[in-house]
């Protein structure tokens, strides 16, 4: 992924992010948008459309490499959507994002004078002041810039900061702050992003995160266990059958098999979420958790997030079996 999606990921989101930079009021209605204009090779990533023509026009690029043609390009993006679009708005205002002045061309002809006008805001990242003292859209666009030794101190400051100020959104500034960091730390998983980010088992379990990897496990190990289930229902039953009558013995043993199934399904679960935490399980493990009653799986279920290693696992079951 790289680096500017995030930034206009942030802007779909939050879209008040563009206001905060510019030190004003957000004003409502406001839409981001992304906009090919009929031109080869011309495309504004980052356009706040105004809900009535009576607005301003925003335009905001993010350049986190030099490119000493760039104004060139952005301004003639910007004259050509003013062509296009004139109906609808009554001004305009243009933003550039850097990560700090070294990122930005070094000659400015022909342009001197847009470069240098009330139309265009140049903004340096690394001078807008520490993540503590701004509003969280920036903090959020700091910790994109940040080096890697720094990033876990402030995505868990900003983190802090979205649970403590009950910031609107927060489920969406979390994932973000997430996402961010998974970016910079690859070989991390989500779940240990949210561990390391500070939050509890409790938290954790609350996360869309762990909602959907629950769900999506659990849908896939009760589908597979009930295939299974039925397979071995239908066998039974039909061996019953020959000895007890098959309308009997098919009821019997498709009942037998349905509830051998949800059992089976409940442990590919389980396995399956172990699985993505610590990788492979061991055999003699995995058949442990495979003779547990339903009851105790779903027990082990609960107490999953809590387990730091393997270990935990096994430690649970010579206690709890």
């Amino acid at each position: 992924m790289r680096r500017d999606s995030l930034f206009y990921q942030l802007f779909a989101q939050l879209p008040q992010t563009l206001f905060d930079l510019l030190g004003t009021d957000t004003p409502q209605g406001y839409r981001f948008d992304s906009v090919e204009l009929k031109q080869t090779a011309f495309r504004i990533d980052g356009v706040f459309v105004p809900p009535d023509p009576a607005g301003t026009v925003y335009f905001c690029e993010v350049q986190f490499q030099r490119d000493n043609t760039f104004y060139e390009r952005f301004f003639a993006e910007i004259f050509l959507y003013l062509r296009l679009y004139r109906s609808t708005f009554a001004d305009w205002q243009a933003v550039v994002i850097y990560p700090n002045r070294q990122t930005e061309q070094e000659s400015f002809d022909p342009y001197d004078l847009l470069v240098h006008s009330p139309r265009l805001r140049r903004v340096y990242l690394n001078e807008l002041g520490s993540p503590e003292s701004l509003p969280l859209s920036l903090g959020l666009m700091q910790l994109m810039v940040l080096p890697e030794a720094e990033m876990p101190r402030v995505a868990r400051l900003l983190a802090e900061r979205t649970q403590g100020e009950a910031a609107p959104k927060s489920a969406v500034i979390i994932e973000l702050i997430t996402t961010i960091v998974l970016y910079k730390f690859t070989e991390l998983s989500r779940e240990e992003v949210l561990r390391m980010l500070g939050f509890t088992t409790e938290e954790l379990k609350r996360t869309r995160f762990y909602r959907e990897v629950y769900a999506e496990a659990r849908a896939e190990g009760l589908d597979e266990g009930r295939q299974q289930g039925l397979q071995q229902g239908l066998q039974q039953g039909l061996q019953q059958g020959l000895q007890q009558g098959l309308q009997q013995g098919l009821q019997q043993g498709l009942q037998q098999g349905l509830q051998q199934g949800l059992q089976q399904g409940e442990v590919l679960v389980i396995l399956r979420l172990l699985r993505r935490r610590f990788g492979s399980v061991p055999s003699e493990l995995e058949e442990r958790i495979q003779r547990l009653s339903i009851s105790q799986i779903e027990a082990l279920a609960e107490a999953l997030l809590d387990f730091r290693e393997l270990g935990d696992v096994a430690a649970w079951l010579e206690h709890s079996c």
